[in-house]
């Protein structure tokens, strides 16, 4: 029998819906860091591609961009293949094949090659600005960590 002090029954499923726990200012910041990456890489390729031209000439410079649009390439699918490894572990989002996954991990390395391929005998003097154009995330994560300090240190988060 119920007294006076006892509240009888709790809804869990009420407290359970109101009690989100709301994501930290810095998990937000953080998450942004990919995206962040990508607007990088294309500032970086599109200034970069644009001095490669004017002090190294017209081939090194499209070796250079076409090098920043398989780092491009293959970062965005290095993002997706791990993103579906990890939520094929976590059992999270579209059940995806494991397989499938792996395939396409290793399928971006094959059309990576394939691409460098044609570009190196169609374009033989583009070298060393196709490799330099492959370095593109470098840059691109070393602007990201900069940044990140710079906020870090000048707003305080």
């Amino acid at each position: 029998m119920p007294t006076s002090d006892d509240p009888g029954p709790i809804d869990l499923t009420a407290t359970q819906r109101g009690a989100s726990p709301q994501p930290a200012p810095a998990d937000d910041f953080y998450s942004g860091a990919v995206g962040r990456i990508r607007y990088f890489m294309a500032g970086l390729a599109l200034l970069l591609s644009v001095a490669a031209w004017w002090i190294f000439g017209r081939g090194s410079a499209l070796g250079f961009a076409l090098g920043c649009a398989i780092a491009y390439l293959n970062f965005h699918w290095l993002k997706r293949g791990v993103s579906g490894l990890a939520d094929r572990v976590t059992n999270a989002g579209k059940p995806q094949s494991g397989s499938g996954i792996v395939a396409r991990f290793l399928l971006r390395y094959v059309l990576l090659g394939a691409a460098a391929y044609v570009i190196l005998t169609s374009f033989p003097a583009s070298l060393r600005g196709l490799f330099a154009g492959l370095c593109l995330p470098v840059g691109a994560i070393a602007c990201e960590a900069v940044y990140e300090l710079y906020v870090a240190v000048f707003r305080g988060s």
